[in-house]
């Protein structure tokens, strides 16, 4: 029966995962190596500052022993979304690592491929009218695309399909659909991609599918001519009907089809069953091709620069009136700025009093004891931005209240200084479908020897 194995070690590259779990992948004679290395949980700043949101350090182990597994037993490595966002800049981080952990070695083929879409792309889809808002997403002006500080837009699986038939050892690509490294292959090898989409849907968390659930530890994906089975590679771990199921629908609004950039994964006739203790048998899921393929963009820019305070209080008549408080503050800072700073925006996350959810919280609870307040103060540049946050931490630290004992402050600073210079605050420009277009993503081969 001819079956294809693709083992994810990690739900994110630098997540890290146990070198057991790891081994034991490898001893299964795995077909491909595929892993995820980025997402937009982070929030659009890593995009738009260019940086990544793992850790280097992290990251070159992770890779250090995923490349030494896949060149030693001659399988491909598969990584997208290199860098965390999938820019360029993002993908030319991974690829230094890369170089460091080959060292030269000129007989590997490391494929790059490049997800960044240039402005002058955007503008004429969006001078067609081609530019498509995606869900509740507001529609976007060529001032939008204009000052974005850059753009990419997730590939699907074709480009993977290219660097493996032209023979790359590793691909480290841009920003990907998640599914499609871990698809990728079985698709060439013309394995039903409905399936092999799901399990990439899977496998690209590894074992956050798995009970009890980590992002730090190895899955195997075990794709057939009409099923894939999924299993934890540590013996903590099980996967079950339920967690299985459940990871299906994780990040997805609807519970049957299953968007992406080369169509829908069609969920409607799927079953999934305990195939043993530890893994689950997946079947009839199907793939249902775009007409006309679309590829989403994502777009980041500065949207101001933001200072922070944090502090603490716990006297119970200040706790009893914090809300009364926080809109006096507003209001004096509103007041003492008037005509010279009105661009700007000043919030308070109270933990202990909703701090996480806010006016979302569906939980009405009695307040705690003590609360942490983060006063946030964004600005049209970092000296607004300091001089906002300074004034609203300062109102409130001598803020007076019928019933005050204290009169030396009403906050605790665990910190001094007491406000944190963040920089800049980066907000989604683009969040939008895009046709695709032949040779979007463009694929180059990494010169790895000492002297390139």
């Amino acid at each position: 029966m001819r079956e294809m194995k693709v083992l994810s070690p990690t739900a994110i590259l630098g997540y890290g995962f146990p070198i057991e779990s790891f081994n034991r992948g490898m001893s299964m004679n795995p077909d491909v190596i595929a892993v995820d290395a980025g997402s937009t949980d982070p929030g659009p700043y890593y995009l738009g500052a260019g940086i990544s949101f793992t850790d280097r350090n992290a990251v070159k182990r992770d890779l250090t022993h995923m490349i030494k597994g896949a060149l030693d037993h001659k399988i491909p490595l598969i990584v997208g979304t290199a860098g965390g966002s999938g820019a360029d800049v993002h993908l030319d981080w991974c690829v230094d690592i890369v170089r460091e952990i080959i060292d030269g070695k000129p007989d590997v083929k490391v494929a790059v491929i490049s997800a960044e879409i240039s402005k002058e792309q955007v503008y004429a889809a969006y001078d067609r009218g081609d530019i498509v808002p995606l869900n509740a997403v507001p529609d976007i002006s060529r001032t939008d695309i204009k000052n974005s500080t850059r753009i990419v837009a997730q590939m699907g699986v074709a480009p993977f399909i290219e660097a493996l038939d032209a023979g790359a050892d590793i691909i480290i690509a841009g920003r990907t659909y998640d599914p499609a490294v871990f698809a990728a292959l079985p698709v060439k090898e013309e394995f039903e991609p409905g399936l092999a989409l799901h399990m990439g849907k899977i496998l690209e968390c590894a074992c956050i599918a798995a009970t009890p659930g980590s992002g730090s530890d190895c899955m195997m994906g075990i794709i057939g001519s009409d099923y894939f089975k999924v299993f934890p590679l540590s013996e903590k771990r099980k996967c079950t009907t339920l967690s299985v199921a459940a990871h299906t629908l994780y990040e997805k609004s609807d519970p049957y089809m299953l968007h992406g950039p080369d169509g829908i994964i069609d969920l409607t006739a799927t079953k999934f069953n305990q195939a043993d203790e530890n893994s689950v048998a997946v079947s009839g899921t199907k793939f249902i091709p775009s007409e006309k393929p679309m590829v989403k963009l994502e777009g980041a820019l500065i949207a101001g620069y933001r200072t922070v305070s944090i502090a603490g209080a716990r006297d119970p008549i200040m706790i009893n009136i914090i809300d009364e408080i926080l809109e006096t503050v507003k209001e004096a800072v509103k007041t003492n700025f008037a005509g010279l700073l009105t661009d700007y925006k000043l919030d308070f996350k109270v933990y202990g009093k909703n701090g996480v959810m806010g006016e979302l919280e569906p939980i009405k609870r009695t307040m705690s004891h003590e609360l942490g307040i983060i006063i946030d103060a964004v600005g049209k540049s970092q000296e607004d931005a300091n001089t906002i946050c300074s004034f609203a931490r300062s109102t409130m630290l001598h803020y007076g209240y019928n019933g005050r004992i204290s009169t030396a402050g009403n906050l605790a600073f665990p910190y001094s200084p007491s406000d944190f210079k963040i920089g800049p605050v980066y907000e989604f420009s683009l969040y939008h479908l895009m046709p695709y277009e032949e040779g979007m993503f463009e694929i180059k081969w990494m010169e790895n020897d000492h002297e390139s």
